[in-house]
């Protein structure tokens, strides 16, 4: 394990903050990562770790579908919440690492990077080389290897893992991913359809209107 990698472990573990996929605990850094109207009167709030295999089947079979019909569209308002899952330390430097890409490129760019990193969990997953892929992403939206040391070795970064996670727990009594909330409801957890997700919507904004 790289010293990057063994310092976001340490960082996690001193706050004991360590779980396996499915009970959780949330990540990195500052400000709410959001897409479509935040005016709207239905919000979609999505608990989700990059290391987590059914939230990166959620991104890739379920979302695009919700995400064209309801978010682009400016129907939802969609809160994407972050949570840890095992390996702990591999999530958080990826939620740090999208942290870091999103203070040049915004949220689309952070956006960008959790995406790749769902799509490299497989190769990670298989090979145990975590940093080989991350380094990768990070060159992929602009940054050096520096900046990618750098950024992962902020430790106030890792360090904001326990807050946000904390306020997940407080909040809304998550202790899995993926965990879907509508308005304040939790509606959903684990494996999702989207035909589960989309009733749940449709329900929300009939009795928003």
């Amino acid at each position: 394990m790289s010293r990057i990698f063994r310092l976001a472990f340490a960082v996690i573990a001193c706050a004991g903050l360590l779980s396996a996929c499915g009970q959780s605990s949330q990540s990195a850094a500052s400000g709410e990562m959001d897409m479509g109207d935040p005016n709207s009167k239905v919000t979609l709030v999505e608990y989700a770790s990059v290391t987590c295999i059914h939230c990166a089947r959620f991104d890739h079979d379920v979302f695009p579908a919700i995400k064209a019909k309801y978010i682009d569209t400016k129907k939802i308002h969609y809160v994407f919440k972050e949570f840890l899952t095992a390996p702990a330390e591999v999530a958080a430097s990826g939620f740090v690492l999208a942290r870091c890409a999103a203070k040049d490129g915004g949220k689309e760019r952070y956006f960008q990077v959790i995406e790749a990193l769902f799509r490299a969990q497989d190769e990670m997953f298989q090979t145990q080389d975590y940093r080989g892929p991350y380094l990768r992403v990070a060159k992929s939206v602009g940054m050096s290897e520096a900046q990618f040391n750098t950024c992962l070795n902020d430790e106030a970064a890792l360090n904001g893992v326990q807050t946000r996670m904390q306020a997940g727990i407080d909040q809304d009594k998550i202790n899995g991913t993926p965990t879907f909330i509508i308005n304040g409801k939790q509606v959903a957890s684990g494996e999702v359809t989207e035909q589960t997700l989309a009733t749940a919507i449709d329900t929300a904004l009939k009795a928003a209107h």
